[in-house]
């Protein structure tokens, strides 16, 4: 029996039926009660996989997101029981790299907000209006894998100077013999950065990464974009930035609370642009993203070799 907390591209859920029966659940997060016979379960961001669920599944071995990130996961509660953890890290590299710079773009100058104008009949804000080019102003990419590395070449593309937040534990002039991105601590960056954009993973050492502290480090007006995970953000301590005008602006694709609040300020705001989680559902990366983990739990079921792409292994 295999368990999809979610719905996946038809191709994918067609792979897994011709590995096993496929029962699928009403809600992400409350999974039907008898899991006796259940061997792999399967999430996209919604469902959450627990120990708690690992635990009354004895014949799980194996669970899988279609999708990189793993936070709705415990990866390590698997690992202890012996239980393979799928997921396509690369698949919505494009994708999401494409939907941070249409999010810049459309936050420096202000597209939306024209937009929402002129519909509006308010076509004389044109003789008001205030926008800026990306092209010379400095981004400052927080979180430097697939994703960053694509957006650091887009934005090059645009005439952007790049800078790269440094690990700690990292070596900046190795880094540069690999790239020509600068890099500089967290804290310079966020001084120097025009734009910040978050692409790290969450995890309790990134929760809250940019907070009261670092968003008053950011340059008065640095607009600030979110394509990663919403609780990068201290959300309480951002919503208090915008209110003072210490940003220029804030854009995401992830917020700590999906869907937000009907009466959450940020849905009000001028200077604020939030999309609904979409940066990876184009239709040629859901599809691909999610046959690859269907096709690879399969394998796995079938005691199979899976594509060691897939395999994660913390």
């Amino acid at each position: 029996m295999i368990l999809l907390l979610e719905s996946l591209h038809p191709e994918a859920e067609a792979l897994l039926e011709r590995a096993g029966p496929v029962l699928r659940a009403a809600d992400p997060n409350e999974p039907p009660a008898e899991l006796s016979i259940v061997r792999a379960i399967l999430t996209r961001g919604r469902g959450r996989i627990p120990e708690a669920l690992l635990a009354r599944c004895p014949a799980l071995v194996v669970i899988a997101r279609a999708g990189a990130g793993l936070d709705n996961l415990d990866t390590a509660a698997a690992a202890r029981r012996g239980i393979a953890v799928i997921h396509a890290p690369g698949a919505n590299t494009s994708t999401v790299a494409e939907h941070t710079l249409a999010l810049m773009l459309d936050l420096a100058r202000g597209i939306t907000r024209s937009a929402r104008a002129v519909a509006a009949g308010r076509w004389e804000e044109r003789g008001s209006y205030r926008g800026d080019e990306l092209g010379g102003l400095t981004l400052g990419l927080v979180g430097f894998g697939h994703i960053g590395r694509r957006v650091a070449l887009l934005a090059s593309a645009f005439g952007m100077k790049v800078l790269v937040a440094a690990h700690a534990s990292g070596s900046a002039a190795r880094a540069q013999e690999l790239d020509p991105y600068p890099r500089l601590p967290l804290p310079e960056l966020l001084a120097a950065a025009d734009v910040v954009s978050l692409h790290v993973p969450l995890t309790p050492a990134t929760q809250n990464l940019i907070g009261a502290a670092e968003l008053a480090r950011m340059k008065p007006g640095a607009l600030l974009v979110n394509t990663a995970r919403g609780a990068l953000v201290d959300m309480p301590a951002l919503r208090v930035a915008l209110a003072r005008r210490a940003l220029g602006g804030f854009a995401a694709d992830v917020l700590d609370l999906e869907p937000p609040a009907p009466d959450d300020p940020l849905l009000a705001a001028e200077n604020v642009l939030l999309t609904p989680h979409v940066a990876s559902l184009t239709n040629a990366t859901y599809r691909t993203l999610c046959r690859f983990t269907a096709e690879n739990v399969a394998r796995v079921l079938r005691g199979e070799t899976p594509d060691p792409r897939s395999v994660f292994r913390g």
